[in-house]
């Protein structure tokens, strides 16, 4: 009988990271799997990883700068149905910033998150569910 652990593995790796698709030119593929050819990097993926945390550590302080000024959370923010139901019982709104992910439970209705949710803004990856994130977007920024 297999193990259930690797797939339980790439599932948390799934929900730990974004796939994004990129286009480069021919000359700067060349380069980029001439060094991963000579062992700078273990393959391309690794390659790229590894250019943009050099410009992020590059722009650090100007991200933090940022960062403080919109008053975003940085990281990670998950908003359950119980989460939001508490808000709407307290009469609130919420103004939600996320600099990472903003996750809403796949629990909650399209109805509560419009009736919660007052603005939106997320810079990196917003999971919900579809019907969730269709309500919500004349709400993002």
């Amino acid at each position: 009988m297999k193990s259930s652990s690797a797939s339980e593995s790439a599932k948390a790796k799934a929900q730990d990271s974004e796939k994004i698709t990129i286009n480069l030119g021919f000359v700067d593929l060349g380069h980029v799997d001439l060094l991963v050819s000579e062992g700078f990097y273990a393959n391309r993926t690794d390659f790229i990883r590894t250019a943009i945390r050099n410009q992020l550590t590059t722009h650090a302080d100007a991200v933090k700068q940022v960062v403080a000024r919109k008053m975003l959370v940085l990281g990670m923010q998950h908003f359950s149905e119980s989460d939001l139901l508490a808000v709407q019982a307290a009469n609130q709104k919420l103004q939600i910033r996320v600099l990472g992910l903003a996750s809403i439970g796949h629990d909650v209705s399209p109805e509560l998150a419009l009736a919660t949710i007052d603005s939106l803004e997320v810079l990196g990856a917003l999971h919900a569910s579809p019907a969730v994130k269709t309500a919500l977007a004349k709400r993002q920024a």
